[in-house]
């Protein structure tokens, strides 16, 4: 699916209006919660958040906050 979306102001933001066929495709509606997180090469994905998404997030950002220097080392 491809879908070009028009950036419109709200206020003092900018949003995006997702049509319809997009939020089917997400299985969300008016009021859900949507997750953007960094894609390959600068993209972003979209998706619905799940319940529990920010209590993980946290807790790994913990451990690697924790084990930093352990992590670096691993990455070389």
């Amino acid at each position: 699916m491809v879908l070009e979306l028009k950036l419109r102001k709200v206020g003092n933001s900018v949003g995006v209006v997702l049509p319809k066929e997009a939020l089917t495709y997400l299985k969300v509606s008016e009021g859900d919660v949507l997750c953007v997180t960094e894609g390959t090469e600068g993209s972003l994905r979209i998706s619905p958040a799940k319940a529990d998404f920010n209590r993980q997030m946290q807790a790994a950002q913990e451990v690697v906050a924790r084990y930093r220097n352990t992590l670096r080392e691993l990455a070389k």
